[in-house]
């Protein structure tokens, strides 16, 4: 039985912290080896393993769907539930799978979940209808786990409101958009949810899609992913009260294994998977570098502009004679600049240090950056590259062009007013803030893994530091 009777869409990769146990890599080495067309990445609340899952499937030959698990707020993404509620966490949002069909559901993936952020932050990033309403374009829609908005109603007996919130979702996404999501794990809940799952579908006219709600590769990756859950949550293995998966198959199934759990479900729902794999069509475009524009004075190229800054500093730091060695570097480093095309780069790192330095604002550089003559006499680092024989190639290089990595500190109490400065110059779509991720190597690994065991930090840990 081919594996291209049934595709995932809906997987936690790595990036659903400390949940979701698949590395992207196995990921899609899975879906290679079990023949499957397209798979897709569906993390909790955010889209920061997107472009790594896209680009690491396309290179595998198999489709990359883009999706997130978002959080909906159960009215507005504004209100807050009352702290010392010991349910509010688990009562402030519902899921939902948001599958992107083209690059204009993927403009409003992204826009969604950034606004899940902004305006809807409480214990998670939550959206709410009204949000979705505006940016359901080029998205489609499944009801997710049974920590679905429908499920989760069903299984409180709310039989009327599970309606009602299907007809709404139906009319925000459209008919064609929104699926009933079908899943097997054995849990005493979608025993109970399902049925009444296809009831609905029937009654109302709404399409299933089978689902697996997949938080690890293969089924003996269970124990790592329990530990992994303990490790969040800081508690031992043996803690009774502690947040554990119940049920099972939370692996990637293959199509054998998705027919035999949902053998008594119509079959369809697997069917559908395929159909909705086949409209999901997003094409990234990458290798170019988009850059916001620095406005040069009249009759000025951005090259022309910082060559003139560059001797005007080359001066200032050097005297009228500016020594040979100097000339040469700067029009070398120059040269560089300008057949790269990064003139604009430079001007806008320029602009915003010298508005720090001008306020007085402590401004500190580390990194290849440092090896640039060019940011010297730009006023940008502070140290002479010559004197302590750096390298501007170890920086930018013409023969490996990548894009320049200028590494700035400013102290706590200055830094979001350079960021405000730069929203006010740039434009708020051009400033954004960039996330860094810290693995666990071999020593933090041991480190926490340690602690679910309860063991607490042994000699052995300590020596190894």
């Amino acid at each position: 039985m081919s594996s291209a009777d049934f595709v995932h869409l809906h997987v936690h990769s790595e990036y659903s912290l400390l949940d979701g146990a698949c590395r992207i890599k196995d990921m899609v080495g899975w879906a290679v080896e079990n023949e499957s067309p397209a798979m897709a990445i569906t993390d909790h609340g955010n889209m920061f393993g997107v472009i790594e899952f896209y680009l690491e499937a396309k290179e595998a030959g198999i489709k990359p769907i883009i999706g997130c698990e978002v959080y909906v707020a159960p009215k507005s993404r504004f209100e807050r539930g009352g702290k010392g509620n010991r349910n509010s966490q688990r009562d402030s949002s519902y899921h939902l799978i948001l599958l992107a069909e083209n690059l204009k559901g993927y403009k409003n993936l992204l826009k969604l979940v950034s606004m899940g952020y902004i305006e809807g932050f409480y214990y998670h990033p939550r959206i709410d209808k009204e949000l979705l309403a505006r940016h359901s374009d080029g998205l489609i829609a499944l009801t997710s786990c049974v920590q679905g908005e429908v499920p989760t109603l069903i299984a409180q007996d709310r039989i009327d409101e599970a309606r009602e919130a299907v007809a709404q979702f139906k009319e925000i996404m459209g008919t064609d958009n929104f699926f009933l999501e079908l899943q097997n794990h054995n849990l005493e809940t979608e025993g109970k949810v399902m049925p009444v799952m296809i009831r609905l579908a029937r009654e109302m006219n709404v399409p299933l899609a089978a689902t697996n709600d997949s938080h690890y590769v293969r089924a003996e990756d269970a124990e790592i992913h329990d530990v992994l859950l303990a490790i969040q949550t800081g508690k031992t293995l043996d803690d009774p009260n502690r947040l554990r998966f119940s049920g099972e198959g939370f692996h990637l199934r293959t199509s054998a294994e998705m027919r035999q759990v949902l053998a008594d479900f119509p079959e369809e729902a697997l069917a559908n998977t395929l159909l909705i794999a086949d409209r999901c069509d997003l094409n990234l475009q990458f290798g170019g570098t988009i850059l916001p524009d620095y406005e040069v004075p009249e009759g000025h190229t951005p090259d022309s502009y910082l060559e003139k800054l560059c001797w005007e500093g080359a001066r200032r730091r050097y005297g009228d004679e500016i020594p040979k060695q100097v000339k040469e570097r700067l029009q070398h480093e120059l040269n560089i600049i300008k057949q790269t095309g990064y003139a604009g780069y430079f001007l806008i790192v320029w602009d915003y240090v010298r508005f720090a330095r001008e306020k007085g604002f402590p401004v500190s550089v580390r990194g290849s950056g440092g090896g640039s003559l060019v940011l010297y006499v730009l006023g940008v680092t502070s140290f002479d590259p010559l004197k302590y024989d750096l390298l501007f190639e170890r920086f930018l290089n013409p023969e490996r062009v990548t894009m320049p990595d200028i590494d700035l500190d400013f102290c706590p109490e200055h830094r979001e007013i350079v960021i405000d400065y730069l929203i006010r110059k740039y434009g708020r779509d051009s400033v954004t803030h960039v996330a860094a991720f810290h693995e666990m190597k071999a020593k933090a690994a041991i480190r926490d893994v340690a602690g679910p065991w309860g063991y607490r930090y042994p000699r052995w840990i300590r020596s190894s530091s």
